[in-house]
């Protein structure tokens, strides 16, 4: 039988109710708690269970509706993710939580049993990738093609998340002899603000990230404010920076020009993981590399390395190496 939802009066609503005086203020302080990205996907799960005919609030027997109805067409990950932004939408509210119960957890765990499939995960870029990627940019004398350089070279050396990227601003370099050091005032693993830093060196003539970026800033007169920002097809620059998502559709349509196999399922983060997995074959130390990416998690880091060093750190390899060595 379902139960009626209870609002409880120390909700963050009530709790604006009783801050007549200041409710923008607090609000947009509730906001900040999580970032834009988060609430914008939460907001459209909502929508869709709102869309496909569920009432807010509800109850743990309409969720389970819910997930059986889009059990069999939906990545079961996504139904996950409507399920905690239902979660968040009642406990915001100040309503019971109707996701806590069993019967919505049995019917979810089933359904990542039954429908469960692998993640996609964008391929790692190799450094031979990169380095066939910057010489086909170098060949082109255009604005678009500077600003790629230093984007795909400072992506991937400063193993940076593609919203760190499009945000770095000139007032956030410091160029020293050895090569520069990135402030990052603001990171998803910094979302306080204590501010972290990236100190990337120099490179050779085919490889280098800091002249790269240099020569971008100088052919574009850039001498403050954002770094990598839209250009029109007037070549007039934008003072606003890049999307996230455009970052993904560059390294998509260089990738292609390139002739790179797969070039399609290459995106912004390819130059993260590519970045874990080139740093551990050549030898850095999974501290370094783990300070370097700013990575929380160690699982992750080792998840990226595992996967590039699936045929070097070989058992079956090793089995066949003695083998022909026996014949």
């Amino acid at each position: 039988m379902s139960q009626e939802p209870v609002a409880n009066n120390l909700s963050d609503k009530n709790l604006l109710r009783q801050a007549p005086d200041a409710p923008k203020t607090v609000n947009q302080y509730i906001q900040a708690a999580s970032s834009d990205n988060t609430r914008k996907a939460y907001q459209a799960d909502v929508n869709h269970f709102t869309r496909w005919g569920g009432l807010l609030p509800t109850s743990p027997e309409v969720v389970v509706h819910y997930l059986q109805a889009f059990a069999a067409t939906l990545n079961p990950r996504t139904l996950v993710r409507r399920v905690t932004a239902l979660k968040h939408w009642h406990v915001y509210q100040g309503f019971a939580d109707p996701t806590a119960y069993p019967v919505v957890r049995k019917t979810l765990t089933g359904i990542l049993h039954v429908h469960g499939q692998p993640k996609n995960k964008a391929p790692a870029l190799t450094l031979e990738q990169l380095a066939q990627m910057a010489a086909f940019i170098q060949q082109q004398d255009t604005l678009a093609m500077w600003r790629n350089n230093a984007l795909l070279q400072v992506g991937f050396f400063g193993a940076f998340r593609r919203s760190e990227l499009v945000n770095i601003q000139m007032e956030h370099i410091n160029f020293l002899p050895e090569g520069m050091d990135i402030l990052i005032p603001r990171s998803k693993t910094d979302p306080i603000g204590e501010g972290q830093s990236c100190a990337i060196p120099y490179g050779d003539h085919a490889l280098c990230p800091v002249s790269a970026l240099k020569t971008w800033c100088e052919k574009a007169a850039v001498t403050s404010g954002f770094i990598f920002r839209g250009i029109d097809r007037h070549q007039n620059i934008s003072p606003s920076p890049l999307l996230g998502k455009s970052v993904s559709t560059i390294i998509k349509a260089i990738a292609h020009e390139c002739h790179l196999p797969n070039a399609n399922d290459f995106s912004s983060h390819s130059l993260r993981r590519g970045f874990a997995t080139t740093a551990s074959r050549k030898g850095a130390p999974f501290v370094s590399i783990m300070r370097h990416g700013r990575w929380r998690h160690e699982g992750t880091v080792i998840g990226y390395i595992e996967e590039g060093q699936r045929f070097e750190a070989n058992a079956a390899k090793v089995i066949l190496q003695k083998d022909e060595s026996a014949i």
